[in-house]
């Protein structure tokens, strides 16, 4: 992912949240599964910086026939 600080004074703490959910084989929402990182800060002003993250669930909360889809993603600048 990419976070570009379009202010003029550097981000320096923050935190991004993924919202993993488990979806049945007929399509239904079972579960959602939040995860929380840090940012990849300090991030000048006017910068952006760019990291990969890995997002979890244990296997037993997703059963044969199951998949998981992460749909929601937030960003919180301290």
């Amino acid at each position: 992912m990419s976070f570009t600080n379009t202010g003029t004074t550097a981000a320096r703490s923050g935190t991004i949240t993924f919202a993993t959910h488990i979806i049945g084989a007929l399509g239904v929402d079972w579960a959602t599964r939040t995860t929380t990182q840090p940012l990849p800060t300090p991030i000048a002003g006017g910068t952006t910086k760019t990291r990969t993250y890995t997002v979890c669930v244990e296997s037993w909360r997703v059963p044969l026939g199951m998949h998981v889809d992460t749909r929601n993603v937030t960003a919180t600048w301290n």
